[in-house]
């Protein structure tokens, strides 16, 4: 059984368990990572339920820094938009980090299902991805792969918090080495990480943009088939306001997007600035129903698909419904598949994860540390493009 005090014999924060079921009892799984498995569990000393990671120890050998940064990064982090580091544990064969569990489903998701939504409410959202970013960034951390699939919601409740997850990426600053690994989800990475140059906090702040401008209208700023062209259009922040997606968007909006999605880092706002801007801390965002557009383009463009299936929404909402634990578990699944349009700039693609060493001549995608809720399918990139551009 665990420690007592909540830490080993020698010091360490893992706490050392012979049978982690004897304290808590597994329920269905929620998803799979790279080297991990996260259930759903219940504590059985308080009935609480949980998500855990479980990570078998012949899994980590050559990945030890890989699992060390994610738990040193969670450990620090206390913030009610940030999905939590309860507890770790540690048997001969297995680490298990103890998750906080969130049930209301995935961002797009949610809006897709609303019948009413409107700048006010994606300004809201942002709002609170800016404080938890912000919050992020006052210690030290870079998450460094924000995007749409790492967007939670608390609860099913229609007030429900947005919670961020996925931390298998973060670093944190002041470790003796700069940060120019070149990761995250491509369509969301700023310029600098992708022109493999050092790179700070302004990183995340790219990719808030991004998100605001698809919560906006429903599509990505920057999509091509061809890689190569795709990550030419990101160095360039080659992005464009298109009508007719836009006509009916403040142009506080757009201008607090612009501010975030600037190409120089230098100048390009930080959180506490965005925080200030009067599309988030002033009355400029429109009230005017955008639902039917963006959800259209949504539908479009995000449907649900093999690379999105590590948060099981529906395992914890049949959980949940059994256990009578919550009400109105509505989140949808939707099985339509991606729809492509060759004619039209707004796509209908997934985005794969990228994982690219800044001192190798190639890009090489590979499978991250997934953590409780996101998933992403690797591809092979041609890396000589990064010597010719």
């Amino acid at each position: 059984m665990a420690k007592e005090n909540g830490e080993s014999s020698d010091g360490s924060w893992k706490k050392h368990v012979d049978d982690i079921k004897k304290i808590f009892d597994f329920k269905e799984v929620l998803g799979t990572g790279a080297f991990s498995e996260v259930v759903m569990a219940r504590e059985k000393a308080t009935g609480k339920m949980v998500a855990i990671k479980c990570i078998p120890k012949k899994a980590l050998k050559g990945k030890e820094t890989s699992i060390e940064n994610e738990i040193a990064v969670l450990r620090k982090i206390k913030h009610e938009n940030i999905v939590a580091l309860e507890d770790i544990y540690e048997s001969s064969n297995h680490l298990y980090l103890i998750m906080q569990l969130v049930s209301g489903g995935e961002l797009f998701d949610r809006i897709v299902e609303k019948g009413f939504y409107t700048e006010m409410d994606a300004s809201r959202l942002i709002r609170q991805v800016l404080d938890a970013v912000n919050y992020l960034h006052s210690m030290g951390i870079v998450h460094r792969d924000l995007k749409p699939e790492n967007l939670l919601y608390f609860s099913p409740h229609d007030e429900s918090k947005i919670m961020i997850s996925d931390f298998g990426l973060s670093k944190m600053e002041g470790t003796g080495d700069v940060m120019a690994t070149a990761c995250g989800t491509p369509g969301y990475v700023a310029p600098e990480v992708l022109a493999q140059k050092p790179y700070s906090k302004a990183v995340d702040c790219w990719s808030i943009g991004v998100i605001a401008y698809i919560l906006l209208c429903g599509y990505p700023p920057f999509y091509d088939e061809n890689d190569s062209k795709l990550f030419e259009q990101i160095l360039k922040a080659d992005y464009e306001f298109d009508a007719p997606y836009w006509d009916d968007i403040s142009d506080s909006a757009k201008d607090f997007i612009s501010c975030l999605m600037e190409k120089d880092p230098e100048k390009r706002f930080t959180c506490d600035q965005a925080l200030e801007h009067p599309w988030i801390a002033g009355d400029t965002a429109l009230c005017k129903n955008i639902h039917e557009s963006v959800s259209r383009q949504m539908r479009k463009n995000f449907a649900k698909s093999k690379w999105r299936q590590a948060f099981n929404a529906t395992a914890v909402i049949r959980h949940m419904r059994r256990l009578q634990l919550g009400t109105s578990f509505g989140s949808s699944i939707h099985s339509t598949n991606s729809v492509s349009n060759p004619q039209s700039r707004v796509p209908a693609k997934s985005q794969s994860m990228l994982s690219v060493d800044a001192n190798m001549s190639n890009f090489q995608c590979r499978s991250q540390l997934s953590s409780v809720h996101s998933a992403a399918v690797s591809i092979q990139l041609i890396g000589s493009w990064l010597k010719s551009s």
